[in-house]
């Protein structure tokens, strides 16, 4: 390679879904629509957990952190992508890209981690209900907290550090709407044998642990569920980790759906949409699959919604 392909970079462009002019304001008006959902939606949760006291218990500790996380999770891509629609610039800094591409990593770990957590606070809900309080306990929900942003954090962190020790082409055009890692992979000069493998030996072993730890969770479950005599008694079980095994498959199904196709078709297009079902899709559908199967939450985000309706038009009168 010769040598001026390996000089110091100073940004990326990020092609985004499509090149045609006529259709990027209605791409920006979807995706910021979706965005707002997202953000409003996951908020109400977190502020439903905050202000009832009922809801101070671990499944909703963890609820309300991984509402925190979809947050940010958004956060790091979308409104980039809509700046750059708005401004009609693709480009992104070397450091702004790098910067994204790890809290993309840390949140797509972090979201991996909580759902494997709450699907252990739903095993021990279900199957050692008279011990749950002493075993899920505050030490250990913030211990477990900890663990996970520490564990995502660190493979975040190295993956990051890898890729900055790449060299880059003279093609800078990353097919996608941020910087994923392996778009940017495939854009270096450089050998890049050691970051495939990193790649591919975190990705196994973060989700095949993950994947290990819910899977068993629920066969524990649905053991102990159908040891319940009452079809009201299992209706009763089963409806407390519906919504959680609801998030599970959509944030599964969607993340292997995107890696099978991307594989498949090898169209970085392709990946580039299928990859909106778990970076925008999933964390917009959360809160609305929590809210509309929890009836306790659907009470609580009623209530927020009354009182903030009859407090509007008396700040008003007061103004």
């Amino acid at each position: 390679m010769e040598a001026r392909n390996k000089t110091r970079i100073s940004e990326f462009l990020l092609l985004g879904f499509s090149e045609e002019p006529e259709i990027q304001p209605l791409i920006f008006g979807l995706f910021l629509s979706m965005y707002l959902i997202t953000v409003f939606g996951n908020l109400l949760i977190i502020l439903a957990v905050s202000s009832d006291s009922h809801f101070h218990t671990p499944m909703y500790f963890f609820l309300s952190n991984l509402s925190f996380v979809d947050i940010c999770f958004t956060s790091t891509t979308i409104p980039k992508m809509l700046w750059n629609i708005q401004a009609q610039n693709k480009a992104i800094t070397y450091e702004g890209c790098i910067i994204q591409m790890y809290f993309f990593i840390l949140f797509v770990c972090l979201d991996d981690f909580l759902l494997t957590v709450m699907a252990y606070d739903r095993f021990v809900a279900i199957c050692h209900p008279l011990h749950y309080t002493v075993m899920m306990n505050s030490q250990l929900c913030g211990l477990l907290m900890l663990v996970s942003w520490v564990m995502s954090a660190l493979n975040s962190l190295i993956q990051s550090l890898m890729v900055l020790q790449l060299s880059f082409c003279t093609d800078l055009e990353i097919p996608h709407f941020f910087c994923e890692i392996n778009q940017m992979v495939r854009l270096a000069c450089s050998d890049t044998f050691f970051n495939d493998m990193l790649f591919y030996f975190a990705a196994g072993m973060f989700g095949f642990l993950t994947l290990t730890g819910i899977l068993y969770s629920y066969s524990k479950i649905v053991s102990s569920i159908r040891g319940i005599s009452s079809a009201q008694g299992k209706y009763k079980a089963f409806s407390t980790c519906a919504s959680h095994l609801s998030m599970v498959c959509l944030f599964y199904c969607t993340s292997l759906g995107v890696y099978l196709s991307s594989a498949a078709t090898q169209s970085s297009h392709s990946s580039a949409t299928a990859s909106v079902m778990y970076t925008v899709i999933t964390p917009m559908l959360n809160p609305f699959i929590y809210s509309l199967r929890n009836k306790d939450i659907k009470r609580a985000l009623e209530r927020i919604l009354e009182m903030a309706a009859t407090k509007g038009p008396t700040v008003w009168r007061l103004k």
